[in-house]
């Protein structure tokens, strides 16, 4: 199985209209997001690219399912990050996501190391290194949202 990490930012006239233009940018839009929780199965690759998953006509409405990273702002000058962290395991394969927001990359990146340094310490295996995707967007004049997302699956209903 493939994950793909992809990503993207956008503004809008509105909350929500921001957070459409960050899917359309991450090559996600118009299917049907349906959220998982942050663990990795173990036949699973993951890729840090963007999709382009709303290119295909077929896709419009499916069901996709992903681990998703939010961030939105409406205050002038203020910034909005989003990221995603990951942890394989070594031997058995799969691992662990988080998903994390603030208002600077560090601040993100930050979260993401404590947490998956915290998250491995009561675990049995062993962990590989920690790899993460981090965007962020200044709101100048209009709502702004910055999102990561990991694509599990694209399925019809």
């Amino acid at each position: 199985m493939k994950i793909t990490v992809t990503w993207g930012i956008g503004a809008g006239h509105t909350k929500l209209s921001s957070f459409d233009k960050a899917l359309w940018n991450a090559g996600i839009a118009n299917c049907n997001i349906i959220p998982l929780s942050s663990i990795i199965p173990p036949a699973a690759k993951i890729e840090i690219q963007k999709t382009n998953i709303q290119n295909d006509p077929n896709n419009f409405g499916k069901r996709l399912y992903a681990v998703l990273s939010v961030n939105s702002t409406v205050r002038q000058g203020e910034s909005a990050f989003a990221g995603l962290g990951f942890r394989l395991r070594l031997k058995n394969k799969g691992g662990l996501f988080v998903e994390h927001q603030g208002r600077s990359e560090e601040e993100v990146k930050n979260k993401i190391i404590l947490s998956l340094t915290d998250m491995v310490k009561y675990r049995r295996e062993r962990y590989g290194k920690i790899q993460y995707k981090i965007c962020g967007i200044e709101c100048k004049n209009q709502p702004v949202t910055a999102l990561v997302c990991a694509v599990y699956q694209i399925e019809p209903w």
